[in-house]
C-alpha cells in the first residue's frame, strides 16, 4: 500500500509540475503577444505623409518625431475651406487654436479627429478654435468633404498648400498637431495620434498659457 501511495503521489506531482509549466508557458506567450501588439499599435500611431516614406526619413538621420516649431510663433497662412471661403490663422488672434494636419488615407488621423471634435465642442466656450488642414495630394474638395463627414467632424477643414507645410516644417509623418496659445505661440507640437486624455491636457495647457 505504501508503495502504491508513493507512486500515486509521484504521478500527481508530475502532473502538477506539467500543468504549471504549461500555464507558465502560456503566460509567457501571452505577454509576448501583448508586447508585439503594443509595438505594432505604437508603429501605427503615425502614417507616412503623401510623397514621404519612413525609410527615407530614417536613412537621412532625421527623427520624424522631432518638434522643431515648439516655442516659436505660429506662421500665419491663408487657406481655402471646403466651402471656398478664405481662412487665415490671423482671423483667430487672441484665441487658442489647435491646428491639425491630416489626410483621408491616414488611419491614425481618423482615430483622433472625432476626439478633436468632442474637445472643440467642450472648450468652445473658452474660445478654442479647431482647424484641420488636409494633406491629400490633388484630391477633389468634394472627396475631402465626404471623408470629413464620414469621420464626423464639423470644425473647419482647410485644403492643402505646400508652402504652409514647409512653414510648419512638417516631417514625413501625419497626423501632426500644433497647439497655439492666445499670443500665437506654439506651446506644444505632436506627431502621431495621441490619446484623448493627452489631447485634452494639451488643450487645457494651451488655453491656460499666453495670458489674457
Amino acid at each position: 500500500m505504501g508503495g502504491d501511495l508513493a507512486r500515486r503521489l509521484g504521478i500527481v506531482g508530475l502532473l502538477i509540475a506539467g500543468v504549471t509549466l504549461i500555464v507558465l508557458a502560456g503566460v509567457h506567450n501571452l505577454r509576448s503577444r501583448q508586447t508585439e501588439v503594443q509595438s505594432q499599435q505604437q508603429a501605427n500611431l503615425a502614417a507616412p505623409a503623401a510623397g514621404g516614406s519612413a525609410g527615407a526619413s530614417a536613412d537621412s538621420g532625421d527623427d520624424p518625431m522631432e518638434t522643431p516649431m515648439l516655442g516659436r510663433t505660429a506662421p500665419n497662412f491663408t487657406l481655402v475651406d471646403l466651402h471656398g471661403n478664405k481662412v487665415s490663422l490671423s482671423d483667430y488672434k487672441g484665441h487658442p487654436v489647435v491646428l491639425n494636419f491630416w489626410a483621408t488615407y491616414c488611419p491614425p488621423c481618423k482615430l483622433e479627429m472625432p476626439w478633436f471634435q468632442e474637445l472643440a465642442d467642450k472648450y468652445q466656450g473658452q474660445g478654442l478654435v479647431m482647424l484641420g488642414v488636409d494633406q491629400d495630394d490633388g484630391m477633389a474638395v468634394s472627396d475631402v468633404a465626404a471623408s470629413a463627414r464620414k469621420i464626423g467632424v464639423t470644425y473647419p477643414i482647410l485644403m492643402p498648400d505646400d508652402q504652409v507645410s514647409k512653414s510648419y516644417q512638417l516631417s514625413d509623418y501625419i497626423p501632426q498637431t500644433f497647439y497655439i496659445n492666445k499670443k500665437g505661440m506654439i506651446v506644444d507640437q505632436t506627431v502621431g495620434a495621441h490619446s484623448r486624455d493627452e489631447m485634452e491636457a494639451d488643450i487645457e495647457k494651451t488655453i491656460g498659457s499666453g495670458g489674457e
